[in-house]
């Protein structure tokens, strides 16, 4: 599979502009986006965005035609990257994550979990979520948040990716999650982490488009869903995911840039849910909205 990656190079303030237009315009298909520092000054910053299975001329043309032709001031360029793992290689180096009670760690740094953590080991795959993006990890701290304050009878990690946010819930819980996931690769590599890190018997997952798959009907209804995924999915899901948890329920939303938290909020206010804490985290939003019960 060819990847193609499409970088603008400006300066600071530019670079976070166009970033963020990047992100917005590549929203639904979940396109990696970076930005990091390309001089030793610090004035110029890159902006790039991955895109797969294309030539580098129509990427940089996508590019183009989704955000305007006019969005930039600095030159569009698009290259074919070499065929290695790329979340692997952007992984190499990364430290441990303490979220809350769990520490995210690779296979190295096993010996780093310290007495009273709950060790999550998540090695490179090719799935999202790995403790070090600010959604995953508010996702985690709400988790442990939650589960040490109360106790829920089913529970439903939606668009799970590495599964880390459902083997968090189940290793802490000590009960069995479910864990979902448009893309079978995600689905496969989260049962694959669940039995790595002792938890194979209690996580559970399918691949499925939404949660209007017969399937979650055997599961739920749920009164405990975390669902890491990214603003505009999660306002079109607003009444099937509202349709699928009990009548006294918590939901864990992410995946949110900061200005989304209104609509997000109007979406599932509709559904009977209230705001009950709300965190931001670089630059990203959680949010825990409840129904039927008092506020945590």
């Amino acid at each position: 599979m060819k990847t193609i990656r499409v970088q603008i190079v400006a300066e600071e303030l530019e670079a976070k502009r166009i970033s963020e237009i990047l992100a917005q315009a590549f929203e639904d298909e979940g396109n990696p986006v970076t930005i990091y520092e390309a001089s030793e000054d610090g004035k110029f910053w890159s902006a790039e965005i991955l895109l797969f299975d294309m030539e580098a001329d129509a990427a940089r043309q996508l590019v183009l035609d989704r955000v305007g032709s006019d969005a930039f001031a600095a030159p569009v360029e698009a290259e074919e990257l070499p065929d290695i793992n790329w979340v692997e290689k952007s992984l190499e180096g990364l430290k441990p994550v303490r979220a809350g009670r769990f520490l995210v760690h690779g296979s190295h740094d096993r010996d780093k979990v310290p007495p009273g953590a709950i060790g999550l080991e998540i090695e490179a795959a090719l799935a999202f979520g790995t403790g070090h993006h600010g959604t995953t990890a508010g996702c985690l701290e709400e988790i442990d948040r939650l589960l040490s304050l109360r106790e829920y009878d089913r529970i439903l990690d939606l668009g799970t990716g590495t599964g880390v946010l459902a083997i968090a819930a189940a290793l802490k819980a000590r009960q069995t999650v479910l864990a979902t996931d448009i893309d079978p690769v995600a689905t496969r590599t989260a049962l694959e982490n669940a039995r790595l890190n002792g938890a194979g018997h209690l996580v559970s997952a399918f691949t499925a488009n939404g949660v209007e798959d017969r399937r979650f009907g055997e599961y739920g209804p749920f009164d405990l869903v975390i669902a890491n995924i990214l603003a505009r999915p999660l306002m079109r899901m607003s009444k099937s995911i509202g349709a699928q948890m009990t009548r006294t329920s918590t939901l864990v939303l992410s995946g949110l840039r900061i200005e989304d938290g209104a609509r997000i909020l109007s979406a599932y206010r509709c559904q009977g849910f209230v705001l009950d804490r709300r965190r931001e985290k670089d630059g990203w939003l959680t949010l825990t909205l409840v129904r039927g019960r008092n506020q945590a």
